[in-house]
């Protein structure tokens, strides 16, 4: 309705002005262009209190009328309030979605969402997009969000385990192996995930997810060696200490690679390895499905890393002295534990027969040079050259993580 003025109005008749009638109001005032008045009017006794109250919250402006058996003022916006700012594009496959740096007064608010002026300063360690993102990060959260498993129904825990005694304690063994280094795996994404900036969403989704499926990973392998044993086997300090080296690492770039590009690409070759000669389907089953989720990691990290080092020209030196360093921390450990390793041996051997031992020897050497290989060629991948991969591969820890 336009009043005689040639004011916008707006008639609230009787009903109160805190009980839904301020939306109204509301509406109209953000509909205003510059200089232009809303009219309102309005029967309710406490209007012109309430009415007050909410204009001067609002930097409007009131002209108190009369002449109207009720309330009637005439209110202009104030041009000098504050404007919101959009917080980039939703959609993040859309040009220029993902902003290079986003304010830290973004704070919480979803990606393309307005967000009101005055909204506290938020400290986000990790609010650049050239520290956090991968191109690879929406693609690869709707994988992970779409291959979610559920370890009481995915894995057949019923199904026989005929295998000798021996062999049985070697998977345990094994198992209690793969739960301290997935362990690990778990509270290294844990760590920075919190410090990631909302902007870069997928990220901070897809790093969640990973440590949902490690904590699966623990979870499945922890009863997998308990199926038929009372207590897991020996976990050695220089396994712990080879571990606690990638907990210690506060560079995120760096953890990213140790842990995903070094370690769960080495750890997918193990997982492998293990799917190939699992003496029951228990096992079979849970390392494949397991491998599923470590390739994703993998994926990530290479993912970013690819494009940091696209972007930063001195990234490749500061990853190769990570390595370095980490290989002079445990240069005096022992590296893969000796029940791991033998563990392994008798595994794919199946039994203890000599020339059967042989061969699960030669094949635990042969897994050793394959992981060697996959290090080597995730390494080029990120624009080392044939040399400084092979050097690089041959210091990562002996203990595979």
């Amino acid at each position: 309705m336009i009043s005689a003025a040639g004011n916008a109005v707006v008639d609230l008749g009787d009903v109160p002005f805190g009980r839904g009638a301020y939306l109204l109001f509301r509406s109209a005032l953000r509909r205003l262009a510059p200089g232009e008045r809303v009219e309102v009017r309005g029967r309710d006794p406490a209007l012109a209190v309430e009415l007050r109250a909410y204009c001067r919250a609002a930097g409007a402006e009131v002209e108190w009328c009369s002449g109207w058996p009720g309330v009637v003022a005439r209110v202009r916006g104030c041009a000098a309030t504050p404007a919101a700012t959009r917080a980039g594009r939703a959609n993040p496959l859309s040009p220029d979605a993902i902003a290079d740096q986003p304010p830290a007064s973004w704070g919480l608010a979803p990606r393309g969402a307005l967000v009101d002026a005055g909204v506290p300063a938020f400290s986000f360690p990790l609010a650049e997009k050239d520290v956090v993102w991968s191109d690879d990060a929406p693609r690869l959260y709707a994988q992970a969000a779409s291959a979610q498993w559920d370890p009481a129904t995915a894995i057949p825990w019923h199904a026989p385990l005929d295998h000798p005694d021996d062999v049985e304690d070697a998977v345990v063994q094994i198992m209690t192996y793969l739960v301290e280094n997935e362990t690990a795996a778990l509270m290294v994404p844990a760590r920075f995930v919190a410090g990631i900036h909302p902007h870069f969403r997928e990220v901070m989704q897809l790093l969640a997810i990973q440590v949902a499926d490690e904590a699966r990973h623990v979870e499945v392998f922890t009863r997998r060696g308990l199926l038929r044993r009372e207590a897991l086997g020996l976990s050695t300090a220089g396994g712990q200490r080879s571990l606690q080296t990638l907990l210690e690492e506060p560079d995120f770039a760096q953890a990213t690679f140790l842990l995903s590009v070094l370690g769960e690409g080495t750890f997918l070759a193990l997982l492998r390895f293990l799917h190939e000669h699992a003496p029951d389907q228990v096992t079979a089953t849970a390392v494949r499905l397991a491998a599923q989720d470590e390739a994703r990691h993998v994926a990530f990290g290479l993912g970013h890393l690819q494009r940091q080092v696209n972007r930063d020209a001195h990234l490749r030196a500061r990853l190769a002295r990570a390595v370095e360093r980490r290989h002079e921390v445990l240069r005096h450990t022992a590296g893969l534990n000796q029940e791991v390793h033998d563990a392994l041996v008798l595994l794919a051997a199946g039994s203890w027969e000599p020339a059967r031992l042989a061969t699960g020897h030669d094949r635990v050497t042969a897994l050793a040079a394959a992981m060697d290989d996959g290090r080597k060629h995730r390494l080029a991948r990120l624009g080392f050259t044939p040399g400084e991969a092979a050097s690089l591969s041959e210091l990562h820890t002996r203990n595979f993580m």
